[in-house]
C-alpha cells in the first residue's frame, strides 16, 4: 500500500465539489471522524444505500501517523487487527503492523469502499434544529444540515496529564502521544508514568537506548503474548472474553500491558527490572523536588501475575475440554522471584539527585465533545448511550471503549459496532419515511419505502 490519499474517495475540500459557501448543505447522515470508526461506519451505511458524508479535520487515520511514537506497532497480529473486507498486503498475518502501515491500510480501505470522505474540515458545533428534524452543523467549511450524527472521533481526543508535577520542575514533561523517540528528550534519566502498553514499550525503548529509566506501575492486566502456539488475541476470542459486555467490578480503567514490538513478546516487569528499569508504585504526589510513590508496587505486580496465570488456566481447560493438540508450555508458569525494587519499593525520588530530566506521562486520554451541543451526556460529561445509540435521538457514538463489548475500541470490534448502528439508523429512516406522500420525512433524501428499508436493515 502507499501513503497517498485515496483516489476514488471524496477526500477534498467543499469548493472542489462545487458547493456554494452561501447555502446550507443537506446530508442524511454526517459521520464526524475519518479514522477506523468513521470508515467502518461509512462502509455499513453504504451497504444500506444511506446517503452520508464523513468529515475528517486532518487526514485519514491521522492519529496513527502524527500522535504515535516512531517505532510503534500494533498490539495485535495482522490477522486479527483489521477489517473483515481487507487483509494487510505487506504484513505477515502473525506479524505486527507499523503505525504507517496501519494508516496506509485505512487509506487503502477508504479507496476500496469509495468512502465519501472530506478531509481538512473541522466540525465546530452541532445543535439540534428547532421546529424541524435534524441538526445544524457548523464546520470550518460552512454549514451542513444533517438528519443523523455519528460521533466517530474515538477515545483518544485529549491527552491527560495529572496535575502532580508543576511546570519547570524538570526540563521536559510530555504525554506519550507527543513522544517520538529517545533522541527527542534531553540527556539524563527519564521517568515514565503508566504501565499499560504505551508506558511499558516506551520505557523499554528508552532503556535500550542507554537511558536510566524509572517506571511508575499501577494496576494492570498482563496477558501472555502467546501461549501453546496461539496469540492472546486468539485466546480471548475462543474464551469469549472479547464479547464481555462490562469490565469486571473495579477494573473499568485497568490497562493492558502487552506488546507487539520486536515480533511480539509477553510483558514481564521482572525482566524489565533485570534489564535496569527501576520500578515504582503509582505516582502519588510531588513536593519540593521530590516525587512520592504509593507503596502498591508489589500489589500491582501480583495483580498482573494473577491475571496472567488465570488466562493460562482457562486456556489449559479449553484445550482439555475440546481435545486440542496444542503443545504444552509448562515453562510459561515460571515467574521467578520478585526483584529488589519490588520487595524493597522506591517510595521517594529526588528528581534532581536522580538526574531525571524528562517525564513521559503514559496516562491515557479523555474524550472531548465541546462541539456536540446536545443533550447526550451525563453530569460528568460522559456520553449517555446504549451500544452507541445516544440518549439524544439521532445522535450516535462509535469507537469508544466498552461501547458494546470489550473489543469495541479495537479495529475489528469497531467494525461490528458500526454495523449495529447502521442497522439502527436504517430502521429509524424507515419509521420517519412511513406515511409520507413522497417517502420524505424532512427533505433530506430518506428511504422511499418503510418495508424496503426495514428489510435492508435485517440483511
Amino acid at each position: 500500500m502507499t501513503s497517498t490519499e485515496p483516489r476514488g474517495t471524496e477526500c477534498r475540500s467543499k469548493t472542489e465539489v462545487e458547493l456554494s459557501t452561501e447555502q446550507t448543505e443537506q446530508i442524511e447522515v454526517l459521520v464526524v471522524g475519518g479514522g477506523q470508526a468513521g470508515l467502518a461506519m461509512s462502509e455499513h451505511l453504504s451497504n444500506h444505500r444511506v446517503p452520508h458524508l464523513v468529515l475528517e479535520r486532518h487526514r485519514i487515520a491521522e492519529r496513527w501517523r502524527s500522535e504515535r511514537w516512531d517505532s510503534l506497532v500494533t498490539n495485535g497480529p495482522a490477522w486479527h487487527d483489521r477489517f473483515p473486507g481487507l487483509e494487510f498486503l505487506d504484513v505477515d498475518p502473525d506479524g505486527f503492523a507499523s503505525k504507517e502501515q496501519v494508516a496506509d491500510y485505512f487509506v487503502g480501505y477508504a479507496t476500496k469502499i469509495s468512502a465519501p470522505i472530506r478531509c481538512g474540515v473541522e466540525v465546530t458545533s452541532v445543535r439540534r434544529n428547532f421546529g424541524r428534524p435534524g441538526f445544524r452543523v457548523q464546520t470550518s467549511d460552512g454549514v451542513i444540515n444533517a438528519r443523523f450524527i455519528v460521533c466517530a472521533t474515538g477515545p483518544f481526543q485529549r491527552p491527560v496529564i495529572p496535575p502532580i508535577v508543576p511546570d519547570g520542575a524538570v526540563p521536559v514533561q510530555i504525554h506519550s502521544s507527543a513522544y517520538r523517540n529517545p533522541k527527542q528528550l534531553p540527556e539524563g534519566a527519564v521517568l515514565v508514568v503508566g504501565a499499560g502498553s504505551s508506558g511499558v514499550q516506551i520505557a523499554d525503548e528508552l532503556r535500550q537506548s542507554g537511558r536510566p529509566v524509572y517506571l511508575s506501575v499501577g494496576p494492570h492486566d498482563r496477558p501472555p503474548r502467546r501461549y501453546r502456539g496461539r496469540d492472546f488475541c486468539w485466546w480471548l476470542g475462543v474464551l469469549g472474553k472479547w464479547d464481555a459486555e462490562t469490565p469486571p467490578q473495579g477494573a473499568e480503567h485497568v490497562t493492558i500491558a502487552v506488546s507487539g514490538a520486536n515480533g511480539g513478546h509477553t510483558v514481564d516487569f521482572r525482566d524489565l527490572a533485570a534489564r535496569g528499569v527501576q520500578l515504582a508504585g503509582m505516582t502519588a504526589s510531588f513536593d519540593n523536588g521530590t516525587l512520592r510513590f504509593s507503596r502498591d508496587l508489589g500489589e500491582n505486580i501480583a495483580g498482573g501475575d494473577a491475571n496472567y496465570l488465570s488466562l493460562l488456566d482457562e486456556a489449559d481447560a479449553y484445550v482439555a475440554r475440546n481435545g486440542l493438540s496444542l503443545p504444552e508450555e509448562p515453562g510459561a508458569r515460571a515467574l521467578g522471584p520478585d526483584p529488589e525494587c519490588v520487595t524493597n519499593p522506591l517510595v521517594e525520588l529526588d528528581l534532581a539527585d536522580a538526574g531525571v530530566t524528562s517525564i513521559v506521562w503514559a496516562t491515557g486520554f479523555a474524550t472531548e465533545y465541546g462541539w456536540l451541543q446536545v443533550d447526550a451526556f451525563d453530569e460528568d460529561g460522559k456520553p449517555k448511550h446504549r451500544r452507541g445509540v445516544s440518549s439524544e435521538p439521532g445522535v450516535y457514538f462509535l469507537g469508544l471503549p466498552w461501547l458494546s463489548r470489550r473489543g469495541s475500541s479495537f479495529i475489528w470490534g469497531v467494525w461490528h459496532d458500526a454495523k449495529f448502528l447502521a442497522d439502527h439508523i436504517t430502521t429509524q429512516r424507515g419509521y420517519l419515511a412511513y406515511g409520507t406522500r413522497d417517502g420524505s420525512s424532512d427533505g433530506v433524501r430518506p428511504a422511499a419505502d418503510f418495508s424496503e428499508t426495514m428489510l435492508g436493515a435485517a440483511k
